[in-house]
């Protein structure tokens, strides 16, 4: 592809972007930079984690964000008594024929709404990263394709400890962006509290798809074209190293969690119009990329102290770390 025909796509390419936020913000109002991030996750190939209280909005996002994409949507509420064959699928003996058929689980769905996904057990949890890493599953010895493009949107409520499995490093890794939407501003709560009864509900089941699926596979392999420099695969390095030699982490950065960094770049360069990643959009991403792959030395729990003291070590570590020009 000549540098022309590149900028000409990824201009086109941004367009399809700024279209999907402005049909998510018709429902999600006063959260451009939360409904930013599930585009960037999807366009990067990812899944995104939210954590946040409840009532501020998650399981809207998700259900608006399958409803622009025309996609299929499955809600899945994490409990202790969930079993991975709720979520992957099972085999089951059909009579008639004397064979066995599979039936899909929740995770066959374009996105998948894990709601409070630390209320389920490790079990349970790691029925998602097969899913999640390969778009695949796997039962009885079979391996089960995963419709495309497939993105996982978990919740947890990071106050609430009792009754918890906190998700292990393994799963925290599989996630591309990890964000909070927080509380409203008062002029967009005002207007929530004098809308008639039902107004949201019903705006959200009025919201048409403004973009086909295989347009959104366009645009994460727009994505996958896009340059980085050989300075910023290096910068990117340097910050993974440094996470892994810091005297507060014992878990630094792994390898996919520098792709990730990469990929989700990819993506915001598209977002802009450009088929080039600027240091800007690595240093725009890097905590939502990379701060929940993070263990402190000292660490203990998941607490949102623990989230914000490993969202300070990296900060420094990018501060220190220089920047390609």
């Amino acid at each position: 592809m000549t540098a022309f025909l590149a900028a000409e796509y990824a201009a086109s390419s941004a367009e399809l972007i700024q279209r999907i936020e402005a049909n998510i913000a018709k429902v999600i109002r006063g959260k451009p930079a939360a409904i930013w991030s599930a585009v960037m996750a999807l366009v990067a190939r990812g899944h995104l984690l939210i954590e946040d209280v409840p009532g501020v909005g998650k399981t809207t996002l998700a259900r608006a964000f399958a409803a622009s994409i025309g996609g299929t949507f499955h809600r899945v509420q994490f409990t202790s008594d969930l079993l991975p064959s709720d979520i992957i699928g099972v085999s089951v003996l059909d009579p008639k024929t004397g064979h066995f058929e599979f039936r899909p689980g929740a995770i066959f769905a374009n996105v998948v709404l894990a709601d409070e996904i630390n209320r389920t057990t490790p079990r349970t949890q790691s029925a998602l990263l097969e899913a999640m890493n390969d778009g695949q599953v796997s039962v009885d010895g079979r391996t089960h394709k995963l419709e495309q493009p497939f993105l996982v949107i978990a919740t947890q409520n990071p106050e609430e400890h009792y009754g918890t499995y906190p998700l292990p490093e393994s799963q925290m890794d599989r996630f591309i962006l990890r964000i909070r939407l927080g509380y409203p501003a008062a002029e967009d709560e005002k207007r929530l509290l004098l809308e008639a009864p039902g107004v949201s509900g019903e705006s959200l089941s009025k919201l048409s798809p403004v973009l086909l699926l295989r347009d959104i596979i366009g645009l994460q392999e727009a994505a996958d074209r896009v340059r980085l420099a050989p300075e910023l695969a290096e910068y990117i390095v340097a910050v993974a190293h440094e996470t892994r030699h810091s005297p507060f982490l014992s878990l630094g950065i792994s390898p996919r969690g520098e792709l990730a960094w990469r990929n989700v770049a990819r993506a915001v360069a598209l977002a802009d119009g450009r088929e080039f990643v600027l240091p800007d959009d690595l240093k725009a991403m890097a905590l939502p990329t990379l701060a929940h792959r993070l263990i402190l030395s000292n660490q203990l729990d998941s607490t949102t102290r623990t989230r914000e003291e490993a969202e300070r070590v990296l900060t420094e570590i990018l501060n220190r770390a220089p920047i390609p020009g």
